[in-house]
């Protein structure tokens, strides 16, 4: 039985030293390593080692009993929580570790919300219970009071008995699994269960995230990973097709995580779901083509690794539930499918709120540069590298400063690249209050094109969406897909701040060729000139990120803590409380906001708790202010223009945005 499980955890949380001790407890290793020895088989990383925490999705296969077990070690810290997400894609468990002494943190809480969403079932494993000033039942509270009520302690509830004879489950145990079922109160009630009744049962209600089962020990010293090995391999199943019977399906997979080996070979890291996939067979995805056209692609496997740590072995054939990496794929992103329904591709929720500069040396080419850049991209694909050629200026987007540190040594180490990063900003964006109409006109002496077009507010977060209401008539299907390919290729400047353009939905109503005259590039003028015309005539909006925050502190701190968000221009919900504690949730300005929990920390004294997750983008809190900061000059871009250009006696002329609609020919 093919098994995935990911390990999860707030930073230093000891998740890489308990995964050592399942790869040791099933002798997939043979010494367990240490993170502060820089000796853990998981962070293989010079990074990692040096800095001590998980940076990358580490993987690893073990074998225990009759299941096949790949191993995925997330990172830890808030920064690489893209990472983490990408890694989420692919488990059918997860494990949750947090600290004996440390317990829930914030952390802890983002991991949590993300496993809800995606709905994976999860244990929890209450770990360094041999610290001074660990506590597992306070932190089995802390569980069941801001995360899930559901969570069961399974240490001593829960006995292993000889293999092949069912799990015992004691009185306490059965109560707790009854009250969270019906049918299974009432035959528990009549006392017509079976042991085996009880295990199936339990392995059910774990799978459908009924209950949380929760272990405890210490991963450092070996205490307890034994017990919760047999009991999380006794208590998870999945449902892959058996070899033989996945190899007459046809394939299905997921890709998760792209990557290149150390001799720049691009790898395509993918989740079968279904079916069986071998080398030199062709699988489909969705993908784009040279010039950016997005539609289905096929190409050929040419070769399948399996990895485990740095090492991978080859495989001629894969099978539903195998994790594996396949050379040959030249366009699949993460989270695209691959095979069966290859059309679909996922969209990930962690979103970076900030954007950075990149200062490169001048000698080097630029598009060396931006190679290496599009190669990280690729394997992080949150990066979202722009180069604004006019400018001569590299971009990058970001979680945080502590990525921005471990972009600088990777760059240094696998390319020998020195480059240096601005002071991360905040990501803005713009968009549009109403619908409008913009008028684009291209026509210099010997090139011909025209386009209307409706811009229109769309639904928050869906980006931009082109739409195609020109008749046939008026334009070839050639040219209408060629303003929508223009639409989509790059981010537009908004011309309050310069911001990329979000949350429109674009239409091209009317567009004019010439037979003769109409050569490439002529469309994307025109194009981009209805799109700056429209503009002009808007009301624009800028937005700004903001994240969904909750607060856990103590009741005394209610008041600073409620006027600290309302100073931050956040809103938050009635706030949740008990005797000694409140819980706070709402939303607020990532500028105002991202350090806040270091302020909380201090005047709390180290007990209250910040979580914070992406909660989209929100009208600008203080417009005025950052389009002044910002100081753009509309008129100055030197990527866009909102004149159009007409011809009269043999030579174009350029006429102003305001009255360009007036000399369209199509009006």
């Amino acid at each position: 039985m093919n098994k995935t499980i990911g390990m999860l955890a707030h930073v230093d949380a000891g998740k890489t030293t308990f995964a050592e001790q399942l790869l040791y407890h099933t002798n997939s290793i043979r010494s367990r390593g240490r993170v502060d020895h820089r000796d853990a088989f998981m962070d293989s990383h010079e990074i990692e080692k040096a800095r001590g925490i998980t940076v990358f999705a580490g993987q690893a296969v073990m074998r225990y009993n009759d299941s096949v077990y790949y191993l995925l070690d997330t990172p830890g810290h808030a920064d690489f929580s893209a990472e983490m997400e990408r890694a989420l894609r692919t488990m059918d468990y997860a494990v949750v570790l947090l600290s004996a002494v440390e317990g829930v943190e914030g952390h802890t809480e983002t991991v949590w919300q993300l496993l809800q969403r995606y709905g994976i079932p999860a244990f929890f494993f209450i770990n360094k219970t041999d610290r001074e000033g660990a506590d597992a039942d306070r932190v089995l509270a802390e569980i069941r009071s801001l995360l899930t009520e559901d969570a069961t302690d399974l240490t001593d509830a829960l006995q292993v008995g000889e293999p092949g004879e069912p799990l015992r489950l004691d009185d306490s145990l059965k109560t707790f699994l009854a009250e969270r079922d019906e049918a299974l109160l009432e035959a528990y009630l009549e006392e017509r269960l079976t042991s085996e009744e009880w295990n199936q049962a339990l392995i059910k209600m774990i799978r459908q995230g009924a209950i949380y089962p929760c272990l405890d020990g210490s991963a450092l010293l070996d205490i307890g990973i034994g017990d919760f090995l047999e009991k999380f391999d006794r208590l998870t199943v999945t449902d892959y097709a058996s070899e033989k019977q996945a190899a007459g399906e046809k394939f299905a997979g997921s890709v998760y995580k792209i990557g290149h080996d150390a001799g720049g070979t691009r790898l395509t890291y993918i989740k079968a779901l279904q079916g069986s996939l071998g080398v030199r067979e062709f699988v489909q995805y969705a993908g784009k083509t040279a010039e950016g056209e997005k539609r289905l692609l096929e190409e050929k496997v040419t070769g399948i690794r399996i990895y485990n740590g740095e090492r991978y072995a080859q495989a001629d054939t894969v099978y539903a539930g195998d994790l594996f990496a396949v050379v040959g794929l030249t366009n699949a992103g993460a989270g695209a499918s691959v095979g069966e329904s290859a059309d679909e591709t996922v969209p990930f929720e962690m979103t970076p709120t900030l954007t950075a500069s990149v200062s490169f040396p001048k000698e080097l080419p630029v598009k060396d540069v931006l190679r290496i850049f599009r190669m990280l991209e690729d394997e992080d694909p949150a990066l979202g590298v722009i180069w604004e050629e006019e400018l001569q200026q590299l971009q990058i987007r970001v979680m945080g400063a502590i990525q921005l540190e471990v972009l600088t040594s990777v760059l240094q180490e696998r390319f020998n690249l020195n480059v240096t990063f601005g002071t991360p900003e905040i990501l803005y964006r713009e968009t549009v209050a109403a619908a409008v109409r913009g008028y684009g006109h291209f026509e210099p002496l010997k090139h011909y094109a025209e386009v209307h077009l409706e811009i229109q507010p769309g639904e928050r977060g869906s980006g931009i969406v082109f739409a195609d209401a020109c008749h046939a008539d008026e334009l070839s299907v050639g040219y209408r897909n060629l303003v929508g390919q223009h639409v989509q290729e790059r981010e537009h400047h908004g011309l309050l701040t310069g911001s990329p353009l979000t949350d429109v939905k674009v239409t091209l109503l009317v567009g004019r060729a010439h037979n003769k005259h109409t050569h490439g590039g002529d469309f994307r003028e025109a194009t981009f000139r209805a799109l700056r015309q429209g503009l002009e005539k808007a009301e624009n909006v800028l937005l700004e990120p903001c994240y969904r925050f909750r607060i856990r502190a103590e009741l005394e701190h209610m008041g600073r803590i409620m006027a600290d968000v309302q100073q931050a221009h956040g809103t938050f919900d009635p706030p949740e409380t008990n005797e000694t504690h409140l819980v706070l949730t709402g939303t607020a300005p990532a500028a105002t906001f991202m350090n806040y929990g270091a302020e909380l920390a201090s005047f709390t004294k180290g007990k209250g708790m910040l979580s914070l997750t992406y909660g989209g983008y929100q009208p600008c809190h203080n417009t005025d202010e950052v389009v002044a900061r910002r100081g753009y000059d509309k008129n100055a871009d030197p990527l866009y223009t909102s004149s159009s250009i007409f011809c009269a006696k043999g030579a174009g002329y350029s006429v102003p945005w305001d009255e360009a609609e007036a000399a369209m020919h199509l009006l």
